[in-house]
């Protein structure tokens, strides 16, 4: 037997028809759990910029401050510029040599670590030998092994091969500290580039020094200025291992400057000369991830977006 369904009653002219949203209620519902997310997580990352920008901004406040000053008025403003405070720090402490010192390091081995770095990376992304995946592993597995259990037999092999207290030196061992990250990061890097590219370089008869050189290392452009900017950061913060290979007071780098400068102006009770002396120290990392965070967040993204 079928039931027969009965037919739409029309609309009346000029009586309007009322509409039933019935998903009206959990979208809202959804909306309303979306808009306090939204500002819980805000409010978290204001908070942590709080306590990240404040100590930056209370010590170049403070490094335009006399000693009285600090100590009488830690939180007010500066009731002069006291550029002598720089002056002192740049000339009377030595902040110029240790930066220069740190410049020639830091540099160096910058260039050196891309340079090599890159070339690795791009042989191990794009090539398929036997012992590909082993070298690659043993990249993996130098990101893991702790520097400090490397310092006392670091030492004896920089000492005997003629390299301890030297400049080049240094540079070799802040090479070697930092490959396993930089072709770990270039690797996976690598990897997203389209192949057709090479492969089309290849046809035309380019060499692979060539195909790799003009071709696949400018399209890496983002991700070595991704990892260039990590390996600046943690070679010019670097302490533990000019401490240890660079003991020469007049090849000092700037972090052990500092350390120096600590203790000598902590004697003599010069604190706005410390604090200008940290400022200066903070203002070359504070520029350079100012000036290439785009290209830093490209990097790091590139692989995600494929």
């Amino acid at each position: 037997m079928k039931t027969e369904t009965p037919a739409p009653v029309p609309a009346e002219p000029g009586v309007p028809v009322a509409k039933v949203d019935s998903a009206a209620g959990p979208p809202r519902t959804q909306k309303k759990e979306g808009t306090t997310l939204n500002v819980f997580s805000h409010g978290i990352l204001v908070i942590w910029a709080i306590l990240v920008v404040m100590p930056l901004l209370w010590a170049v406040m403070t490094s335009f401050k006399d000693d009285s000053s600090i100590f009488g008025s830690p939180w007010s403003l500066p009731d002069k510029l006291h550029f002598d405070n720089w002056s002192r720090a740049w000339t009377e402490a030595n902040m110029s040599d240790y930066f220069l010192n740190t410049i020639l390091v830091v540099g160096g081995s910058l260039i050196g670590t891309l340079v090599l770095g890159s070339m690795a990376a791009y042989v191990l992304a794009r090539f398929d030998f036997p012992g590909n995946r082993f070298i690659y592993y043993l990249f993996i597995g130098g990101m893991s092994f702790p520097v400090m259990l490397a310092l006392v037999p670091l030492f004896y092999v920089v000492n005997n091969m003629g390299l301890l207290n030297t400049i080049h030196g240094l540079i070799l061992v802040y090479i070697a500290y930092s490959l396993p990250f930089t072709v770990f990061f270039l690797t996976a890097f690598f990897r997203t580039l389209p192949s057709s590219v090479a492969e089309a370089a290849f046809v035309d008869g380019a060499s692979h020094s060539r195909t790799f050189f003009q071709i696949m290392l400018p399209m890496a452009k983002p991700g070595l200025i991704s990892v260039g900017i990590f390996n600046f950061l943690g070679q010019w913060n670097q302490y533990m291992l000019p401490t240890v290979l660079n003991t020469d007071p007049d090849k000092r780098v700037l972090t052990q400057g500092l350390v120096q400068l600590a203790v000598s102006q902590g004697y003599k009770g010069d604190w706005s000369g410390l604090f200008a002396g940290l400022v200066m120290a903070m203002l070359p990392v504070l520029a350079a991830y100012i000036i290439f965070q785009r290209q830093v967040v490209q990097g790091l993204t590139a692989g995600a977006l494929k």
